[in-house]
């Protein structure tokens, strides 16, 4: 497989140094991308990356994963305004331990000829002194060099520390000892890298008269404008179930618009060229269907979390909206159930109150405030439209007890198909 041909009609290259397709032909060759462990997890805006050294092994290379246990002490400045916050030692070497468990998802490192790698560059740069680094590597680029780079220029106005600013000489190293102890010609990264990559392949170049190439990927933005990566709240979308939980993760995947699905299927799945094809007509003829929308949801939620996870938030999802049945949300942990009735209105109630049961009027009308009055909810119940539990309520003398407590705390009420409230129990 060509490996760039195939980034080419996935959309997934923004710039490339000259040579490197024909290098790439020749034999099979190692590449890298780095990522700092400025957090504890990976968030959906490094997929792409992740994507494309999957690719990379995919087509016959070797892929280098580099966690920045020593940059990430120092913070890239690409595409900040201001001045990184300084994370401790420890901090860091938690952020990249939980980073590497994440990447080995992605990546294929049984024992064969492109196996791929993981390295941290704190194991090369802990023992090399200051005094040695300026002599060494410092000399070969000059601050004019690196005062062109975007990342540099972007930050001279509001100011850029000297910390900072010796990003791009670290990042450069980095490709210089992969290129001399791993025989890595190509690194990879987001758009916003270019500078940093190609300082690298310039320090390569000078130090060790080498050849070596670049590949950057586009940053994303969705068809409203908005980053990609963040949910409508403003948060980021973590690759850690903990962080985000896989209900929320499969939902951002399926409630995006069909312009960016058909985008976002090439770019975040392995499906080929002419199934992606056959989806577009499919979704065209049906777009009410969200057919895209799916496929791309149930692909990246089973890549990144489990096919466990993704039939667990479908079946929430068709919870949600109106579809699931009283069976399914008995099954629901505490935290999926949260995370779908997240903003529903809610009533606190104490256990006590159901031993010896609540009649449902009363649930919904007094203790829930769910209905203005009894009579509002026994014309409802009349109609068959309300629920509890996901089952249908025919009696208004019902008495609800502790039987109907879901995770042994809560209770659904369901009024028409989409108006939700949450009874907790203490």
């Amino acid at each position: 497989m060509n490996f760039i041909e195939e980034l080419r009609w996935r959309g997934m290259i923004h710039d490339i140094t000259p040579g490197t397709e024909e290098k790439l032909l020749e034999r099979a060759a190692s590449g890298y991308v780095g990522f700092d462990p400025t957090g504890e997890s990976l968030h959906i805006g490094h997929l792409l990356p992740i994507m494309i050294l999957m690719h990379f092994q995919r087509c016959g290379h070797k892929p280098i994963a580099l966690v920045g246990g020593a940059t990430g002490m120092i913070g890239d400045p690409s595409g900040k305004s201001e001045e990184r916050n300084l994370l401790s030692a420890e901090e860091i070497e938690y952020n990249q331990k939980s980073i590497k468990a994440q990447l080995e998802k992605f990546l294929d490192f049984s024992d064969k000829q492109n196996r791929a790698e993981v390295v941290n560059n704190y194991d090369w740069f802990k023992d090399i002194a200051l005094l040695d680094f300026l002599r060494d590597v410092g000399k070969h680029l000059t601050v004019n060099y690196m005062m062109s780079k975007d990342s540099v220029k972007k930050r001279y106005d509001q100011g850029i520390s000297f910390t900072e600013f010796s990003y791009q000489l670290l990042q450069g190293y980095d490709f210089y000892w992969l290129y001399t102890n791993k025989n890595c010609q190509l690194q990879m990264g987001g758009s916003d890298q270019w500078g940093n990559i190609t300082s690298g392949t310039e320090l390569v170049r000078r130090k060790a008269g080498g050849d070596c190439y670049a590949l950057t990927c586009p940053l994303l933005t969705r068809s409203d404008g908005k980053k990609f990566g963040k949910s409508e709240g403003g948060e980021s979308v973590w690759l850690d179930p903990r962080m985000t939980s896989p209900y929320k993760f499969y939902q951002y995947w399926l409630n995006c618009t069909d312009e960016d699905a058909a985008k976002l299927l090439k770019i975040f799945t392995l499906l080929p060229k002419e199934y992606i094809g056959e989806l577009q007509q499919k979704h065209a003829e049906a777009p009410h269907e969200r057919i895209m929308q799916k496929e791309l949801a149930k692909e990246v939620t089973v890549r990144v979390h489990s096919l466990q996870d993704y039939t667990t938030a479908q079946g929430a999802s068709e919870i949600l909206f109106g579809r699931g049945s009283a069976e399914a949300l008995r099954s629901l942990s505490e935290k999926d159930f949260l995370s779908i009735f997240e903003g529903v209105p809610q009533a606190n109630i104490s256990k006590t109150e159901l031993e010896s049961g609540i009649n449902i009027l009363d649930m919904v009308s007094e203790k829930s405030a769910m209905f203005g009055s009894k009579g509002e909810a026994k014309r409802l119940i009349a109609q068959g439209g309300l629920m509890i539990n996901k089952q249908k309520i025919t009696d208004q003398n019902l008495m609800v007890d502790a039987s109907a407590l879901v995770n042994d705390k809560y209770i659904l009420l369901q009024k028409g198909k989409k108006n939700y409230f949450v009874i907790s129990v203490a």
